[in-house]
């Protein structure tokens, strides 16, 4: 049926990355190889009980077996904005400035299509989390890529950018604390971007999703504790990696009540809402004891240096990060980063994330994620230096 034909949009897309590496990795598998999966930031660790007990309640009871309403309940809207001023000292109207999101993914994916025109441009990191180039993408916009490099902290230079450029831009994607780097941002850097886009007139959306996976004391930002951001700027949230909830596709997006109601209207013309259980498990998260988040960090700050110790061991140069759940590695000398990564797999079983896949700038570098526990961590680090390079 050679008339049936995907559209343009589509041909336009490279691979996705994440169902590559799968495609990758199956085939290893298939050889009987015993994989060690460091590859996608999947959570290992469990839902905390009390918010799995609430879900289990939650979905017993009829009323929560109906359509949810498009915007997200009332209760669990209060609960996000409770949260933000508990954590963040940023105030919010839950009732125009707070949406539910059935994953912080699905609402990057469909904010352009609420203000971006075919034709438009966005200015988007590189490397960057794949999302922000694919959803501008089906918007019929275009992506301007700003390099992240590792002299500038991983930060975007928007001074680099010419007049031209920056005057034609609507929209721009940050990420902090970034995936794939695990860089980190401060209060310098955004007050820079508020600045920047009240000059231009752009939009500002920031990508929080790892703002509470930190380490050695370190607390991230909201980009919205900025005097102003709320003006130009909405915040995404997810609460999959910090209270392990990814398969429960549940986050929010906070800000620009002007933003939040253009993504709101797209939202209730593509789906129904994030399931009502699964939102009151979330207000659960959100307002139940959060001591269980310093638990969280010591989890992942042992795996961090269990992971750093053996990488250097065997000569490779990576930073130990303040935040997130990724290491973010230069790769050995003669290597590219899909040589290293193919490598890794096909002699070591152990499955990574090359550092291009998430953009041109990402080459040289190859990405680990932390979510498997320390035993198989320890057993990642003897495969490396049986293998080496």
């Amino acid at each position: 049926m050679d008339w049936i034909q995907r559209s343009d949009r589509l041909k336009q897309l490279p691979p996705y990355l994440f169902m590559e590496i799968d495609r990758l990795k199956a085939e290893v598998q298939a050889k009987g190889v015993d994989i060690i999966d460091l590859g996608v930031g999947d959570p290992d660790l469990p839902t905390p009980a009390p918010i799995l007990d609430r879900l289990t309640q939650a979905a017993r009871e009829p009323k929560n077996h109906r359509y949810p309403s498009y915007s997200g309940m009332n209760d669990f809207r209060r609960a996000v904005a409770g949260w933000y001023r508990q954590r963040f000292g940023v105030a919010l109207d839950p009732d125009s400035e707070v949406v539910t999101l059935i994953g912080s993914k699905e609402g990057i994916a469909h904010f352009p299509l609420a203000f971006i025109n075919p034709g438009d441009l966005a200015l988007v990191p590189s490397p960057g989390y794949p999302v922000y180039y694919t959803g501008v993408l089906f918007a019929g916009g275009h992506s301007h890529f700003l390099p992240l490099f590792r002299e500038n902290g991983f930060l975007p230079d928007l001074s680099l950018l010419s007049q031209e450029t920056a005057n034609q831009a609507k929209l721009l994607y940050i990420n902090y604390p970034n995936n794939p780097t695990a860089a980190v941002a401060g209060r310098d850097f955004f007050e820079n971007v508020v600045q920047f886009a009240r000059e231009h007139r752009i939009m500002v959306c920031h990508d929080a999703a790892y703002s509470e996976i930190s380490y050695d004391g370190y607390r991230p930002m909201s980009f919205l504790e900025i005097p102003g951001a709320k003006d130009i700027g909405l915040e995404f949230h997810s609460l999959s990696k910090t209270y392990n909830m990814t398969g429960w596709r549940i986050g929010f997006a906070v800000g620009n009540k002007e933003l939040i109601g253009g993504l709101s209207q797209v939202k209730s013309n593509i789906d129904s809402g994030a399931a009502q259980a699964i939102q009151w498990a979330g207000i659960e998260a959100l307002n139940g004891p959060q001591d269980g988040l310093e638990r969280l960090r010591k989890v992942y700050q042992a795996r961090r240096d269990l992971m750093i110790q053996g990488l250097r061991s065997i000569g490779l140069k990576v930073e130990p990060p303040k935040a997130t759940f990724y290491l973010w590695i230069e790769v050995p000398p003669g290597y590219n980063s899909t040589r290293t990564t193919l490598h890794l797999l096909q002699q070591a079983g152990i499955v990574t994330t090359p550092g291009n896949g998430f953009g041109d700038p990402g080459e040289g570098y190859f990405r680990i994620s932390l979510t498997v526990p320390e035993e198989r961590l320890e057993e990642a680090v003897a495969r490396l230096k049986k293998v080496g390079f």
